[in-house]
């Protein structure tokens, strides 16, 4: 019979790994179209082959690839696949910024996967800190341990996008000091997009996305599952524990998680311990769920609360011993502030004057098969407190204290393919109410927005091609009230006031509407060059509106301790991106290169105001003063990876990445200024980071295995900073040397308990990072040590328990 006319056949089968199914696996068939995903039972089905051998190629995050040579002849042929775990990060397959699971070789977007074990074997004080440690491009800008803001190639704040699963983060972040509001002992794993991503999700995706997966119960064998996490770190005293427990059986799951940390002051070998950098963080969310063989629908709910220390810097100017805060306006003085005691220094109840946040998340999740396409459907609603104390005279008053509600709604159809082209059109946007309660401090106003966007994505692949690519359309509506500030008679302090109450009160925030838009698209090219080597190029315009305080701010926030002034006038930012990349995978090594260049237009940033001796501009308390400015910037550089796992030495990596990234003012004004105006602000140096590890089996009933770890961070000195106005200084180069022993500890039958001992910064090596906000926390232009600002956090010893249950 001719081939055109064959009878077509179909393979399905199980993937497992350990005896668990493993959802969302890739099944490929090598140099054809045919395809599919593995569902929560770890089922797939490939249909409409027509008869043939082929080489199929089963992949999955935190897993090794498998591969197997079938023969298809017969109506149905069933292949099962068992996977290995890799405690790596994985490059393999994912499932963020594109319209279905998608390999990574295909995809001509840069993306990388960060696994469980990736995860579990961080030592670090938050999930951000975690995810930077494997995804080169990606950096944090911090204020203290357990606030970092994530920068892709950078750009940071609201120009990326933190999704935990699958919903939009929102809770302030433009703020400097605001972190990143999820549980960290949840995730179960993430992904991380490099490059304008609005295409699928719209505003502030405009340099990429980190998304953050909590864990979700699939071993659908009508037992109870979980984990416990417990860690101690020395430096900071740091107490965490997490414990998550699941059920699933063939149709119904749920889930309940719980975790709580808590920590002192942090130190180094020069400040000492920091003062108000402590923290106590505690989370619990749950989950309940049904599953059948077209879809599932998932029900979550999360709670965040954290008290947060608010560092300030403020010291006595001979002893160089921190100092606090004790009255308020003209009768406070830097210079005249008590110094802390050791004891406050060393505890774990935090200054009067901190933060307060509170996040509370209900959201709901539902795919299913419609025909031969499915349907993704997401609704959330989010609340969010935040609470700032800085009044010592009334600390139970808050200066700053917003509630955000956000509701998220995302609508995906992935059609049929259809002639090799698949197609997925969708909706999604979000409606945002923002309003001051019992505050003092109105740095922005009470305002009202709405975001829609719709898009449509394409993807075509023949043979050894794979193209991709879409366009989004957003709109966006903000609106505000007339905003009116007085004196409160009784305290004092400042207060929201409204007509007709507005007598001898001052209008901070006009009334203000404006309806903001624009266009996103993308188009890539991959080319398997073989099975193990692919080339991609990609072309990405990604849009961003001013966040609230961009284009509203008018006074201090009390957190960052910072005066902002913002422009009505500013239109949304655009950037155009040009990413080529190789990647590379072969038993014995693997490695990956990808080179940007990023040219954003209506780029917004902040200029420190001076006066007319071109000092800084500040209040009584010495808080300086920032407008945000608009014009063209240029970001370009490269990341690089290499990976030597040979197969002859068992257990043995050497894990190798590189990032380099320029970021530069194109306003002509500031042409060839360099520290002058040219170079953009927060601009990570380069930084090449290298880790050698060896598993060593051991034969023992107590220990099945021991890995031994030691990995050095060397950052370059960072001279294009941004000089004017002293906005930043030069940062002088460091190396951070970690190290670390884990062990497979089994018990109880068929589990395996994982404890580390991670060593980081063993040599304390006194530093200090160009993206530390506390690098610039300095009231004196001269001091007695000639140091200046805070440095970094000292050798720090941590002790992490990792329990299956």
């Amino acid at each position: 019979m001719p081939a055109g006319f064959a009878q077509k056949a179909a393979l399905s089968g199980k993937v497992m790994s350990e005896g668990k199914a493993v959802e969302f696996a890739t099944v490929f068939l090598a140099k054809t179209s045919f395809g599919s995903a593995t569902d929560s039972t770890g089922r797939y089905s490939v249909k409409n082959i027509p008869p043939g051998t082929y080489q199929v190629q089963v992949s999955c995050i935190g897993y090794l690839k498998a591969e197997k040579t079938i023969v298809v002849d017969g109506e149905n042929t069933i292949v099962d696949f068992e996977l290995n775990a890799d405690g790596t990060t994985l490059n393999e397959v994912v499932i963020t910024g594109v319209s279905r699971a998608t390999l990574v070789r295909e995809n001509p977007i840069a993306i990388i996967g960060i696994s469980p074990r990736a995860l579990e074997q961080a030592a670090e004080s938050n999930i951000i800190d975690a995810l930077s440690k494997n995804a080169p491009g990606l950096a944090v800008v911090k204020t203290g341990p357990n606030i970092s803001k994530p920068f892709i190639r950078g750009l940071g704040y609201n120009r990326v996008l933190t999704l935990y699963d699958g919903i939009r983060q929102e809770g302030q972040q433009w703020g400097d000091e605001h972190g990143i509001e999820v549980d960290a002992y949840n995730m179960e794993r993430a992904e991380v997009i490099k490059g304008p991503s609005s295409l699928m999700y719209g505003s502030d995706a405009l340099a990429g996305v980190v998304s953050l997966f909590p864990y979700i119960p699939d071993e659908q064998d009508g037992k109870i599952h979980g984990k416990l996490t417990s860690e101690y770190q020395t430096n900071n005293n740091l107490i965490g524990n997490g414990l998550q427990v699941g059920y699933s059986d063939k149709h119904f799951l749920a889930a309940l998680r719980g975790s709580y940390r808590v920590a002192k002051n942090y130190r180094n070998a020069v400040d000492g311990r920091v003062y108000n950098t402590n923290f106590d963080e505690k989370n619990i969310s749950a989950l309940l769920g049904y599953t059948n063989d077209k879809g599932y629908s998932h029900f979550n709910v999360t709670l965040y609360d954290n008290l947060q220390g608010i560092p300030d810097g403020s010291r006595d100017s001979l002893s160089r011993k921190f100092t606090r805060q004790i009255y308020e306006g003209l009768a406070d003085h830097v210079t005249k502030r008590p110094v802390v005691s050791d004891d406050e220094l060393n505890s774990y109840k935090l200054s009067p004057l901190h933060q307060h946040i509170q996040h509370y998340r209900m959201y709901t999740h539902n795919f299913y098969a419609i025909g031969k396409g499915d349907i993704d459907f997401q609704f959330a609603f989010q609340q969010n407190h935040r609470r700032e104390y800085n009044h010592p005279t009334a600390p139970q008053q808050a200066g700053l204290y917003l509630r955000l509600n956000t509701c998220n709604y995302g609508l995906r159809y992935n059609a049929p393919a259809i002639a090799n082209i698949e197609t997925t059109a969708g909706i999604n946007g979000m409606v945002q109410n923002n309003k001051s309660k019992n505050a003092t401090d109105f740095p922005i106003p009470d305002y009202n927005l709405v975001d829609a966007g719709m898009y449509v994505h394409f993807k075509w692949k023949h043979k050894d091609w794979t193209l991709g690519g879409g366009a989004r359309y957003d709109v966006r509506d903000v609106r505000w009230n007339d905003f009116y500030v007085g004196t409160d008679p009784a305290t004092g302090f400042g207060r929201h006031v409204s007509i007709p109450d507005t007598a001898h009160a001052v209008l901070q925030f006009s009334k203000y509407q404006k309806r903001l838009g624009g266009i996103s698209a993308s188009a890539g090219v991959t080319y398997q060059v073989n099975p193990q080597v692919s080339l991609k190029a990609n072309i990405a315009r990604g849009y961003r509106a001013p966040n609230i305080t961009e284009i509203a701010s008018n006074g201090l926030d009390p957190g960052a301790h910072i005066i902002y002034l913002g422009n009505r006038n500013f239109d949304p930012e655009f950037s155009l991106q040009e990413d080529i990349g190789i990647t590379a995978h072969y038993s014995n090594f693997s490695g990956s290169l990808s080179v940007f260049n990023n040219h954003v237009t209506n780029y917004i940033y902040l200029s420190l105001l001076v006066d007319a001796d071109n000092n800084p501009i500040r209040d009584t308390q010495g808080n300086k003063t920032y407008q945000y400015k608009q014009s063209s910037a240029q970001l370009y550089g490269t990341e690089a990876t290499f990976s030597l796992h040979p197969e002859k030495i068992k257990g043995f990596r050497w894990d190798n990445s590189l990032a380099l990234v320029y970021g530069f003012n194109r306003k002509s004004e500031y042409k060839n200024d360099k520290q002058n105006g040219e170079y953009l602000p927060l601009i990570p140096p380069v930084k090449f980071v290298t880790d050698v590890s060896q598993k060593m089996t051991v034969r023992s009933k107590y220990i099945t295995s021991l890995t031994a770890r030691m990995e050095t961070e060397l950052t370059a000195a960072q001279n294009r900073y941004l000089g004017i106005n002293n906005t930043e200084t030069r940062t002088p180069g460091y190396a951070v040397l970690n190290v670390g022993v884990s062990a497979d500890i089994p018990y109880c039958r068929s589990n395996t308990a994982q404890l580390q001992v991670q060593v980081n910064n063993l040599l304390n090596e006194v530093y200090q990072s160009n993206l530390s906000r506390l690098k610039y926390f300095e009231y004196y232009s001269q001091t007695p040590n000639g140091r200046s600002g805070i440095y970094n956090m000292g050798r720090n010893i941590c002790m992490k328990l990792v329990l299956p249950l």
